[in-house]
């Protein structure tokens, strides 16, 4: 797949965490040049880019200089500071690249990145379903892109690339608050069954809780198994994650606190996880969850 020029079409990846390096695999896969910088990563993100083999630049500069698509895939605490920092790199460039917000942010952070970057060429997008496979070029053997904003259609070249996208009818702010649903009833299940795990196990019924589940529910019994263990090494990225659905939600009585306690309930988890805490919590939920483990 090449630009108008010939030429290889560049798409830049900023974050090249799970998510970030399994698209920019895809997308180089299906024929894209693909870079993406390690500035502030970890040693294990320069092992994905690499793993994947993006092209990885050594400034922002050369990752915005030629682009046609810019990707911020990154956690989302760190969504704006991405915004912050490549403001007058996008500025600069020529032709503008297309900035794709990808994060899991609240609408009104959607809109506040929106204000900050001001560039006609910014697309809302959420992300929903797990990396994409490697080896699988088919845009249906991976996450969905839902887009939104008034350049959303621009972006559905990257079909072309092996993504899978759809284009929301609705204003900035609109694949923001569809991603957020989705992960508030996906991930909020996940926080509501661990607190209420830890709750049977602290009370001595671990056991008569799963004996119930599956006489009553055993499709929940099937979730829960699979997805709490799944969560142990992303709590910390879900903290912030659940912060912004708290902000989307709105007030109490619209039940932000219910997001405002998963946040809490994701960071001692993460505590655990990483050793900072002791692990009683953990250590119940593994419990409940061995058939799975």
């Amino acid at each position: 797949m090449v630009d108008s020029n010939g030429t290889p079409i560049t798409i830049a990846i900023v974050g090249v965490g799970e998510m970030g390096a399994a698209v920019g695999r895809r997308l180089r896969e299906c024929g894209a040049r693909v870079v993406t910088s390690l500035t502030r990563r970890s040693d294990m993100s320069a092992r994905r880019a690499r793993d994947a083999q993006l092209e990885i630049v050594v400034n922002d500069n050369e990752l915005v200089d030629g682009a046609s698509f810019v990707l911020s895939i990154v956690p989302p605490a760190a969504a704006l500071e991405v915004a912050q920092r490549l403001r007058d790199q996008l500025r600069r460039a020529s032709p503008q690249p297309i900035f794709v917000e990808c994060n899991a942010i609240a609408p009104m952070t959607t809109r506040r990145i929106a204000a900050l970057l001001e560039t006609e060429n910014f697309i809302d997008g959420g992300i929903i379903g797990g990396p994409p496979p490697a080896g699988q070029r088919e845009p249906a053997k991976g996450p969905r892109f839902y887009l939104s904003g008034p350049q959303a259609a621009r972006a559905t070249r990257l079909v072309e690339f092996g993504l899978d996208i759809a284009v929301l009818d609705g204003p900035i702010g609109a694949a923001s608050a569809l991603k957020l649903s989705y992960a508030g009833l996906t991930k909020g299940f996940t926080a509501l069954a661990a607190a209420m795990v830890n709750a049977a196990a602290r009370a001595g019924l671990t056991e008569a809780l799963r004996v119930e589940l599956a006489r009553t529910q055993p499709e929940m019994l099937a979730r829960l198994e699979r997805f709490v263990p799944q969560m142990f090494p992303k709590a910390y990225r879900w903290v912030a994650e659940m912060e912004e659905i708290a902000a989307y939600v709105g007030t109490p009585g619209e039940g932000a606190m219910l997001y405002q306690g998963a946040a809490c309930l994701y960071a001692e988890l993460a505590a655990q996880v990483g050793g900072e805490h002791s692990a009683a919590s953990l250590e119940h939920l593994v419990s409940f969850c061995r058939r799975s483990i």
